[in-house]
């Protein structure tokens, strides 16, 4: 009888396919030694998206997650999800980064390291498994399993013999989209198994159903391990529930070391968490029934509805699915796995959005097209690729070999910020989400970044002007009836029913300042939401009357420069003309260069670098 081994996925791909990767430490650490006594292979707790959760929407360390996790967990392996060259980003880091990046994991507690190219691109995966090799770690190479014209079963047995060759200690065949039918997985695992000699093991996910059923049928072919995650975060766009997959392996008499009943000792915790914090159970939609068309993968279905959301267009996922597929054709049919996920995805929402075609290409959509990703498996269509990138010929050689050392500059940026190793790393990844972070940590931790207080109050609740921008965007989500700027402060109406739940008038204190009789606020600053308006009351506008404005295409986070510390993309006093580039707008895991639709002087400019902007708010005005 063959024991098969399995990995824990909760605390990580579990409740990145669920709850948008929200889980905090606080919730983890309790269930931890029941986690560790449950037998498991190993338990995946990091990488993929959690470690740019963590420092972007949870104010927390991912380092130090990580070692609060490895404090607790005494037996059982920890494993990561590393993206290749691209870590835990959504763009290629230069050697340098990388190989200290993986250092830094393994010195911090990582014991497994699952490496994958959303490509299937090998030249992207020699550096990370050079590097967790010398860091001790155990390798697991990944093969990206997807459907198309290209993705053929020769093309991942050589992509695997490639890996293997390299030095890769086990072989995952990485189904993030749950294509696997039950046949195909039979014969994938038979013939990687036969072949290659090594450790195989199957990730799959619930989407189109299959899961458990493919993880039986790769049991009989020889598979060694196979992922699962507890089943409060099991189902719909995860993993197959653990609890389930150990009983049907029992009946075909493929035992493992995992007690049922310690199994639903972790669930009921986990079951806890999910009501306390409002969580949906995995549920199959009927959009995931059409994952062998759309091809979007568990992690993507969660982020696309949020994304879509965002942006005010949840009715439109339809035409966004539909559109999928045809620009992952466009573009080569890459697999849909972060980042290709993103950038295909984004790409199809915008398309959609913009009602044209490519009116709208992300940066890393063009650093796509233009080889700095790896080789498409196909061939691009060259007609998508001149839209996109012009006469300029694509990469022919590894994409890293082009970028400069990373780290000294990283080092350089964060002085004065960093107070580790791990936190050069952090902003080398994610230098304007770190950044962010790190002033927040020096601040004290303000998640909200603006705090109402009583007219009253005691405390000195002065505010600057960017405090009160800041002020109006956090209520811009509420059911706001207006805002006014008066001498004793700013007074927001807040109608019954919104998030504030009062129906009474906030005074917060401003400093006299903010009364002068020039403009605070530009009347156009503050789009109308969807649950109420926003008014800001101005001094004379009439001069405005000719000015032009560049508005948002989309709701996200507005960057006046491409990276920290960079120049300006515009100043004030600059002509600007049609097509040039004036800002970025981060926006669904993307940065998004936003070009100008009009031509003239840049006279004022309405928002804050590092504020969230909505759709349709002006962002510079232009005299005409």
């Amino acid at each position: 009888m063959k024991k098969i081994g399995i990995t824990d996925t909760t605390l990580r791909d579990g409740h990145q396919s669920l709850w948008a990767t929200r889980m905090r430490t606080e919730d983890m650490l309790p269930i931890l030694r029941e986690l560790d006594d449950a037998g498991y292979h190993s338990l995946e707790v990091w990488g993929g998206a959690t470690f740019d959760v963590c420092l972007r929407f949870l104010g927390e360390d991912p380092w130090e997650r990580l070692r609060l996790i490895k404090s607790e967990v005494k037996k059982t392996p920890l494993q990561m999800l590393l993206r290749g060259q691209s870590l835990v980003g959504y763009q290629h880091y230069p050697d340098d980064v990388v190989r200290e990046f993986i250092q830094l994991s393994v010195k911090n507690g990582i014991d497994i390291i699952r490496i994958f190219d959303a490509l299937n691109d090998v030249r992207n995966m020699v550096v990370p498994i050079q590097a967790a090799k010398e860091a001790g770690a155990h390798v697991q190479a990944s093969v990206v399993y997807t459907i198309s014209p290209v993705h053929t079963v020769e093309h991942y047995l050589e992509t695997a013999r490639e890996l293997v060759k390299l030095g890769a200690d086990s072989i995952c065949i990485k189904d993030m989209a749950g294509l696997l039918t039950p046949l195909k997985a039979y014969k994938l695992v038979k013939l990687l198994k036969d072949e290659l000699g090594v450790m195989i093991q199957l990730h799959t996910h619930y989407i189109g159903g299959m899961g458990t059923i493919a993880y039986v049928k790769a049991a009989e072919a020889g598979v060694d391990v196979i992922d699962t995650a507890s089943v409060p975060l099991a189902f719909g766009a995860s993993q197959p529930p653990v609890e389930t997959v150990v009983r049907a392996l029992g009946d075909y008499n493929f035992a493992s070391d995992i007690n049922i009943p310690h199994l639903f000792k972790i669930a009921n915790y986990f079951e806890g968490i999910r009501k306390a914090r409002g969580y949906e159970r995995g549920i199959t939609r009927i959009s995931d029934m059409r994952v062998f068309e759309h091809q979007v993968p568990g992690g993507m279905i969660s982020n696309l509805v949020s994304q879509l959301e965002e942006q005010k267009a949840l009715n439109r996922i339809d035409e966004v699915l539909d559109e999928i597929p045809r620009v992952r054709a466009e573009l080569g049919y890459p697999p849909l796995v972060t980042p290709t996920s993103q950038i295909v995805g984004t790409q199809a929402v915008l398309n959609v959005l913009s009602g044209e075609r490519y009116k709208l290409v992300p940066g890393e959509v063009k650093a796509y097209v233009k080889g700095q990703y790896g080789k498409p498996p196909a061939e691009v269509d060259p007609l998508i690729q001149k839209k996109i990138i012009g006469d300029e010929i694509p990469l022919t050689e590894r994409p890293a070999d082009k970028l400069l050392p990373g780290l000294e500059k990283a080092e350089n940026e964060c002085a004065g910020l960093a107070r580790s190793r791990e936190d050069v790393l952090s902003y080398a990844v994610f230098p304007q989400v770190a950044k962010k972070f790190f002033l927040e940590r020096q601040k004290g931790g303000s998640k909200s970044g603006v705090e109402l207080k009583p007219a009253n109050s005691k405390e000195d609740s002065k505010m600057n002007l960017k405090e009160i921008k800041e002020l109006i965007k956090l209520l811009g989500e509420t059911d706001i009836a207006e805002v006014n700027l008066e001498s004793e402060g700013v007074k927001v109406s807040i109608k019954k029913g919104s998030a504030f739940s009062t129906s009474q008038t906030v005074a917060v204190p401003t400093m006299a300042t903010v009364t002068a009789p020039a403009p605070v606020v530009a009347p156009a600053q503050v789009a109308p939401m969807a649950q109420g308006k926003v008014e800001i009351v101005s001094a004379d506008t009439s001069a405005k009357t000719n000015f032009e404005y560049i508005k948002s295409p989309m709701v996200g986070t507005f960057y006046r420069t491409p990276a920290p510390d960079a120049p300006s993309f515009v100043e004030l006093g600059q002509t600007v003309k049609l097509g040039q580039a004036v800002c970025i707008i981060e926006a669904m895991k993307l940065m998004n260069e936003i070009e100008a639709e009009v031509e003239g002087k840049v006279v004022e400019v309405l928002v804050e670098n590092g504020q969230p902007v909505e759709f349709g708010q002006p962002l510079f005005a232009i005299e005409k």
